[in-house]
């Protein structure tokens, strides 16, 4: 009882914690052009100005990394929610910003114009990344499902970016520092040059065949390109699990991200 005594008033005349408690910045969503300027629009509704959604780590925990997160959904719908929005509070707790990208769908847009906000996204992040704190050189694109495939002709369509370009945005290089694609139906397609691909960590369910079969496939590809390219296919589960953070077939894949982008020296090992 004395031993307990003792122990409470020593807190009690402990100091009080007094440092400010983080702040997280607010989500903020930031067009990808200004209006009447976004290239291939059929219109100038909201279904047809693509946008970014900002995940930012509070100041003094972002740890300079940042990932652009295409949610999934067939092109015809975006699944936010496990797609987007988790996966961004995620990272966000490793110190890595996030943006979750909105892009154009079809039937009214097709890949050509998916693949233009994709790039714009890199180019909108990369220009913009001292204003985040972000080094331009590890801004990496994750993509679910349909997003994981806008991930691939993101990468593959990538400019360096033109110096003498009047807006800003198209100074900068659009290809991704490394690729994060989950459940997507991967294999390499001829004339791409695999040797220089970015990093590449791939996952997804066994039994969702195609996609598995099409990462694997990939994998294998990259692999013998000599490539950095990591592979996690999980035996049970389907296609759409998204973040997963409380499965009990998929919840090892976010951790399993996380070491590798830290092997790959994209984000420090130590807690952000």
């Amino acid at each position: 009882m004395l031993t307990m005594l003792l122990a409470a008033a020593a807190l009690a005349a402990a100091p009080a914690d007094t440092r400010p408690t983080p702040v997280t910045p607010p989500n903020v969503n930031i067009p990808l052009w200004a209006p009447g300027q976004v290239p291939l629009a059929q219109g100038e509704g909201p279904l047809d100005a693509p946008f970014l959604t900002t995940f930012l780590p509070p100041e003094g925990q972002r740890n300079g990394a940042a990932v652009i997160v295409a949610p999934g959904g067939a092109n015809i719908m975006l699944m936010h929610g496990g797609e987007g929005v988790e996966v961004a509070e995620q990272l966000n707790a490793w110190g890595i910003t996030a943006f979750v990208l909105t892009y154009r769908l079809s039937p009214r847009y097709n890949d050509e114009a998916r693949t233009l906000d994709g790039q714009r996204a890199m180019q909108v992040v990369r220009a913009r990344a001292a204003e985040w704190k972000l080094d331009p050189a590890r801004i990496g694109f994750a993509g679910f499902s349909a997003g994981s495939s806008l991930g691939r002709l993101v990468t593959a369509s990538a400019k360096p970016g033109d110096p003498n370009a009047g807006d800003a945005m198209a100074r900068v290089s659009s290809r991704p520092d490394f690729l994060v694609l989950v459940y997507s139906a991967g294999r390499a397609t001829p004339g791409e040059d695999l040797k220089a691909f970015p990093p590449t960590f791939l996952t997804c369910a066994a039994r969702d065949t195609g996609p598995a079969n099409g990462s694997a496939e990939l994998f294998v590809a990259l692999n013998k390109a000599g490539a950095n390219a990591e592979i996690h296919i999980y035996q049970q589960g389907r296609h759409g699990y998204g973040a997963a953070l409380r499965s009990p077939e998929f919840s090892p894949w976010m951790p399993a991200l996380r070491h590798f982008l830290v092997q790959a020296g994209l984000v420090p090992a130590g807690r952000s």
